[in-house]
């Protein structure tokens, strides 16, 4: 791990994959970045946190890969339509009254900044992982396996209270263990006293294998039909069992046609005694990424203290 100038990074080398994160400050209302994100997005408002530098990227070292980015999560928010109609929306747009993009909102907009990014694929064209609908699923069995966990690390995206009507959380995590990697990307939302939504993105790769599983869930459950007391409706890892199961989508992101097998098999490299071995910063890519649209899965998660790779619930953070 390395922190310089409010940025910590991580690095771990899994035989052919490049597994790094930063993580930084909150997007300021000014400056390069600020600019960066208005001029890309059409978003009449930005969520309250955006942390414009966090960053999950897994890259094997032939150049194709996937990226978790709040840039490219938040250009799939729906910029034109008020999906959620609520009472809740008029109070939301008055306490951001003194916003100047808020004044002149007449067209409306997704402002429970709903996503369904999958992340990114990096690559060039003819050198990207190739998605296609799959039959398979992740094997929860081998995940409950234990295992040392080599590499791990929690990277939240963005975050907004809805003016203090609830919570709207995008968040990913990643675990390295020596036989796979997994990741869990999670939207929460909360819009207190109307619903609860939580969109998970899973990401599976295992030791001999030539492509990736993709597993993509949306749940969605109005608050009264719930009918749980305060403290589980505000905790995910709780409340996402009671959620109903609106949709799903079963992916396999298979490596370019150039890579083999033994291309692929990936071995861990850090030293026995050492847990992960960070060190430079992820330098910023020049390849492109192609945000993709999303649709749904099945129930696992990972916790931040957990050390072993059995079946535990992601750590999100407390109430919003």
């Amino acid at each position: 791990m390395e922190t310089k100038a409010g940025v910590t990074t991580q690095q771990f080398q899994f035989d052919q994959w490049h597994l790094s994160t930063v993580k930084g400050h909150i997007l300021k209302s000014e400056g390069e970045d600020r600019n960066r994100f208005e001029k890309e997005l059409t978003l009449p408002q930005l969520p309250e946190m955006i942390f414009a530098n966090n960053i999950l990227r897994i890259e094997h070292k032939q150049g194709f890969g996937l990226e978790f980015n709040a840039l490219d999560a938040l250009k799939l928010v729906d910029a034109e339509h008020d999906l959620l109609k609520v009472a809740v929306a008029g109070p939301w747009r008055e306490a951001r009254s003194d916003c100047e993009h808020i004044k002149e909102v007449v067209k409306p907009f997704d402002w429970t900044f709903t996503t369904d990014y999958r992340g990114s694929l990096l690559g060039e064209k003819c050198s990207v992982l190739q998605v296609s609908e799959t039959t398979e699923r992740i094997d929860i069995e081998k995940l409950k396996v234990k295992e040392k966990i080599s590499f791990y690390d929690d990277i939240l995206l963005f975050e907004d209270e809805l003016a203090d009507n609830g919570c709207s959380v995008l968040s990913v995590k990643i675990r390295a263990m020596p036989s796979s990697f997994f990741v869990l990307m999670r939207f929460y939302l909360r819009v207190d006293d109307v619903l609860i939504r939580i969109n998970d993105t899973r990401v599976y790769y295992e030791v001999d294998k030539n492509y990736i599983l993709r597993e993509f869930t949306t749940k969605e459950s109005k608050i009264e039909e719930l009918k749980l007391p305060p403290h589980i409706l505000t905790e995910p890892n709780e409340v996402n069992q009671y959620l109903k199961l609106k949709e799903q989508k079963f992916e396999k992101l298979e490596f370019p046609p150039t890579q083999t097998n033994e291309e692929a098999r990936p071995n861990e490299t850090a030293s026995p005694s050492e847990e992960a071995s960070p060190s430079e910063a992820a330098s910023p890519s020049e390849e492109s990424k192609i945000s993709e649209e999303a649709s749904p899965s099945k129930e696992f998660e990972i916790r931040a203290e957990a050390r072993t790779s059995e079946e535990v619930e992601t750590s999100e953070e407390g109430s919003r």
